[in-house]
């Protein structure tokens, strides 16, 4: 069933196919995210092979942007985006996804 994957889900299945217990996969995905954070935000790219690449992109600003919920018209200035890229291995084993018929749902 497709959705979404919760932190926690991935420490149950790290935890599931691992000897270590909960607290130490759950403090070793906290430190790993953690990381990530300041290295992008210290404007530094993460490269992992085979899964992809973190980085902050610049975007630059608008005199004339619209707020999308009041459509305003707004001002805003050049900022940083968090990006990532999937890997060259991702990519490929993505693209054999097929969508699934929503109808067959129920």
């Amino acid at each position: 069933m497709p959705g979404k994957v919760t932190k926690a889900e991935l420490i149950e299945a790290l935890h599931a196919s691992s000897t270590l217990n909960r607290k130490d996969i759950h403090s070793l995905i906290d430190s790993l995210f953690e990381e990530i954070k300041r290295s992008i935000l210290d404007n530094r790219t993460v490269e992992l092979r085979g899964f992809g690449t973190f980085e902050v992109k610049l975007r630059k600003g608008r005199k004339r942007a619209r707020n999308p919920k009041t459509g305003e018209i707004v001002s805003v200035e050049d900022h940083g985006v968090a990006s990532f890229r999937p890997g060259r291995e991702l990519k490929h084993s993505a693209w054999s996804i097929k969508p699934s018929d929503s109808s067959d749902e129920s």
